[in-house]
């Protein structure tokens, strides 16, 4: 069902899509499947509600007790919300469980935050002035997310766009739609205006395309790949509207020689494979030292094999499937092509032996060795258990290994020089950097990437004010005749 102007609905075409479970693929739920008859209703409430609903006239500080006890109906349903989601993507439900954990403080962080700006005085040019500059809400939002952290990254996107004072059409992946049409069930108990948030279910090329070239949407943001990210840019170039994209990345993890060698790699094994690596932020080119090169090699080639997969319900199971038959075949395509290229596969690149898993969309965590940046495998993002190690020589050479590629999400480094630490976060060209650590993130610090990574910062006080557009109110408080022309009497 869509969740239309406060009320619940199926799709104007009728059309279902069954959600799949990628560890055995049984049917979870069957959905309805949207189309663009469907996003142009749901833009039009989203409309109507922002022009001349009652929302408008909410307050800040009450439109921030609304996204904290959104935030609250998460923790209270977490363990619900978690279970779902492992479901839905396959991803080990204590991933999911810190998942909800992280939504809820997010909630809580723009809670906060919605009335903590008023706006700022700028100094007067002469008496009787006032200067001032406000925010206000962009409008109507196209929220767009991906299949991987479903409710995660709507949170990123819902949370500061209902505290700005706007309104959304969101549209969660048609592959993982059931934890977030369960938030929006949730989302009822809550005094929102009808039109204020609006659950659109589809595929992309219909419902977020539609969202996209709206002229009814002043805003766009989208966490997906970088192709569909370009086809937004085209269609929002229609009625000039804001966009904000993230575009996954190729991220460098660089092992320093002097690094503690079996905690950096601890936690390279995480940020290679953590929900199969299917994150966005993945350290999937592990850049080494050569001095230690071998022996990184050679641990890796022990430890990857033993890395355990299973159902996301299984407590054992250290990751899961990735997402679909179709993006395995695809995972699959860019191991053969690293062999062809001529990398040296160290492990991995089968589909599981284990007949318990024969079910699944199942890739074995794959390691190759001897790579370079000119292989693509190297160079593109393959979004599945894939590690590259690359070798380097230089402290210039790891930055520039790092800096050659067309993204720029996150990157990491690991020495225990504190100088060379800083010298190196300060030269990657990533919106994230990690010194000695991989992956975790704060909802006070802003995320997002340079070059084809993405446009706009998500979380943090930036990724607020993606929501909000800026105004400058002059006034003058004692106006007196000009009599600049002489027609004037």
């Amino acid at each position: 069902m869509h969740y239309i102007d406060g009320t619940w609905r199926g799709a104007a075409g009728a059309a279902t899509r069954a959600s799949i479970n990628p560890f055995d693929q049984s049917v979870l739920d069957t959905v309805a499947e949207g189309d663009r008859a469907d996003a142009q209703e749901a833009v039009a409430a989203a409309r109507r509600a922002f022009d001349t609903g009652p929302w408008r006239q909410t307050t800040a500080s009450a439109r921030g007790r609304l996204v904290t006890a959104l935030g609250q109906l998460v923790a209270e349903h977490a363990d619900e919300l978690a279970r779902i989601e492992t479901l839905d993507t396959g991803k080990p439900l204590r991933d999911s469980e810190q998942d909800m954990a992280d939504i809820a403080g997010v909630f809580r962080y723009y809670g906060e935050l919605a009335d903590k700006d008023a706006g700022r005085e700028i100094p007067a040019p002469a008496a009787g002035i006032t200067s001032r500059v406000l925010r206000e809400p962009v409008g109507v939002c196209g929220l767009i997310c991906p299949w991987n952290y479903p409710l995660l990254q709507l949170s990123w996107k819902l949370a500061p766009a209902l505290a700005a004072g706007n309104t959304v059409v969101a549209k969660p992946s048609e592959l993982t739609p059931l934890s977030t049409l369960r938030l929006f069930e949730l989302m009822t108990a809550l005094d929102l205006p009808p039109g204020v948030a609006n659950l659109v279910l589809g595929p992309g090329p219909q419902v977020g395309a539609e969202l996209a070239r709206s002229p009814g949407v002043d805003l766009v943001s989208f966490t997906g790949g970088i192709e569909t990210g370009r086809q937004i840019m085209r269609a929002a170039a229609g009625n000039v509207k804001k966009i904000a994209l993230e575009l996954g990345g190729k991220n460098p993890n660089i092992i320093f020689a002097d690094a503690a060698l079996d905690t950096a790699l601890d936690y390279a094994l995480t940020a290679a494979f953590l929900h199969s690596g299917q994150v966005c932020s993945a350290g999937a080119r592990l850049l080494v030292e050569e001095g230690r090169y071998d022996e990184v090699v050679a641990w890796l080639a022990a430890a990857v094999p033993a890395i355990r997969l299973g159902s996301g319900l299984d407590p054992e199971a250290e990751t899961g499937p990735l997402v679909s038959a179709e993006h395995r075949a695809k995972v699959e395509a860019y191991i053969r092509l690293g062999v062809e290229e001529g990398a040296r596969l160290v492990c991995g690149g089968r589909r599981p032996d284990d007949p318990a898993l024969a079910g699944g969309f199942f890739v074995e965590p794959t390691l190759f060795a001897d790579c370079d940046a000119s292989l693509r495998i190297v160079r593109e993002e393959i979004f599945g258990p894939v590690l590259t190690v690359e070798r380097f020589a230089s402290e210039d050479q790891a930055v520039a290994l790092a800096n050659g590629t067309d993204y720029g999400l996150a990157g990491a480094v690991w020495t225990g020089d504190a100088g060379r630490a800083q010298r190196v976060a300060g030269a990657l060209r990533a919106g994230t950097v990690w010194i000695n650590d991989y992956h975790p993130y704060v909802p006070h610090a802003e995320w997002g990437g340079y070059k084809q990574s993405g446009l706009g910062r998500e979380l943090g006080v930036a990724g607020f004010e993606e929501y909000t557009e800026t105004k400058h109110v002059y006034e003058n408080g004692a106006p007196r005749p000009q009599r600049v022309f002489a027609g004037r009497r």
